[in-house]
């Protein structure tokens, strides 16, 4: 493991209320071509520690912070969890002279995730802008973000008078593989290289109905691993036998049939309100018990309103066997398990049970890695900044949501520091869109989405630090 830092400070008097105002201008090519360097820096993460090398996205954003770092309001460190899998923490100093302002963090991350070559119709790491479009692994999920936030700090560092507060850029490794080689690394190590009162990160922006979505919560993680016994032989005479191959079987179809009951929690209704228009629909999609049998009238909203509406539980890796000749004594199966705020590991296994039934007395359940669901309030001063930006920007209204999957704000929400999902794409990105775009082939976003995002962050880092 490594460390590399660069500090300078600079003592300057408070700035005007004028002085990160937005330009009028924005910085919007600037943020478009070093998304697209990004994307050809390939930092493909497979979940290997050798993956990733996240230090080349680095070096890009090391030579686009060169003028700001210049100025003496920027400290940057580079910060290596293992050989390759850099971060990069840059923070511009805010003049000390305000104790209640905050310091404001933009979380972003490096890595993306493999492709499938043959499904692309262009080069998933050529960063090419076509037709107002830029495509590439990482143009959604979620380099775009990352680019807006590096530009946004160094225009803030570039600008007359420095911000009352911290304005702190952490641009992570290792993201997509869970975070060990980037952001739990880095909170662990150097807490205070990383420390922030409030953030934002990924998982915004996308449009339900006329509200633009703001991500204040996500589910949590319980994976499992249910252990299952048969009786071994030989395959030759499978008499007297019993597979376990065939319980594994057996199990799989209880978990396809039985489905964890609705519970509906706080940020519910207030998807249905934004999302919904038929006001029957609505009012079913209301009631835990009629639910289900309203979601295939949602079309390709479904899905999520099935995930966040609920425990999940999906089978994902199965093992059976070891040679073709021997029937195997035993399988696992492991369960990817999403959990809703509040939910314990002792009610996950209960529920487990539950829906297992009369197979459950002879399986063995076994804890794999997880984490709590999280949750930040959405009366927060950074969060009516957010909508204050997006009325003002798009002249829409947000509505606050919960994320099915998991990102790096759960990081700082377990340490109490308020994080949201960030973003503020095109009219027509709605979440269906939105969903197909991240990890999908032919990911690309456009030069509307990224322009949005970057004036509407402009205005956040304005009210927030002016």
């Amino acid at each position: 493991m490594s460390e590399r830092g660069e500090e300078s400070t600079a003592s300057t008097p408070a700035a005007p209320e004028s002085a990160l105002q937005p330009s009028a201008t924005g910085s919007a090519a600037d943020t478009i071509a070093l998304l697209r360097a990004l994307i050809r820096e390939a930092c493909v993460n497979d979940g290997s520690v050798g993956s990733g090398q996240e230090i080349r996205s680095v070096r890009v954003l090391q030579r686009f912070l060169a003028d700001a770092v210049a100025t003496g309001r920027v400290e940057t460190h580079v910060l290596e969890s293992a050989p390759g899998r850099a971060s990069l923490v840059a923070r511009l100093r805010g003049t000390g002279t305000d104790p209640d302002a905050p310091s404001l963090g933009l979380l972003g991350h490096l890595d993306v995730v493999p492709v499938d070559p043959d499904g692309w119709t262009r080069n998933p790491f050529g960063g090419d802008l076509i037709d107002g479009e830029i495509w590439g692994r990482g143009a959604v999920d979620m380099l775009y973000l990352t680019a807006a936030f590096a530009c946004v700090l160094r225009d803030a560092a570039l600008a007359p008078e420095p911000p009352r507060g911290d304005l702190v850029l952490i641009a992570v490794a290792d993201e997509e593989g869970g975070g060990e080689y980037g952001i739990h690394w880095l909170v662990r190590q150097h807490p205070e290289v990383v420390r922030v009162t409030e953030a934002l990160s990924e998982s915004g922006g996308m449009r339900m109905g006329r509200h633009v979505a703001i991500e204040v919560a996500e589910k949590g993680s319980a994976g499992r691993r249910l252990v299952i016994h048969g009786k071994p032989g030989h395959a030759s005479i499978p008499y007297g036998a019993k597979s376990a191959s065939y319980r594994v079987g057996e199990v799989l179809q209880r978990l396809g049939e039985v489905m964890p009951a609705a519970q509906l929690g706080p940020l519910w209704n207030a998807f249905v309100s934004a999302r919904i228009e038929d006001p029957a629909l609505a009012e079913r999609l209301r009631d835990p018990v009629r639910l289900d049998a309203a979601l295939p009238h949602l079309g390709g909203i479904a899905g999520y309103a099935h995930a966040v509406s609920r425990i999940t539980m999906s089978p994902t890796v199965l093992r059976a066997g070891m040679t073709h000749n021997v029937i195997p004594a035993m399988g696992t199966i492991d369960l990817d398990i999403r959990t809703l705020p509040g939910t314990t590991d002792a009610e996950v296994d209960h529920l487990l049970r539950v829906v297992l039934g009369p197979l459950a007395d002879d399986i063995e359940i076994e804890h794999l890695r997880g984490w709590a669901a999280t949750t930040s309030p959405s009366d927060t001063p950074l969060f009516a900044a957010i909508e204050r930006a997006v009325a003002a920007v798009a002249d829409a209204p947000v509505v606050p949501i919960m994320a099915a999957g998991g990102s790096d704000a759960r990081v700082l929400r377990e340490l109490g520091i308020p994080a949201y999902g960030f973003g503020l794409l095109g009219p027509d990105w709605s979440y269906e869109r939105y969903r197909e775009g991240v990890h999908g082939n032919d990911e690309r976003i456009d030069v509307e989405s990224v322009t949005l995002s970057l004036a509407a962050l402009q205005r956040i880092v304005a009210d927030r630090l002016a």
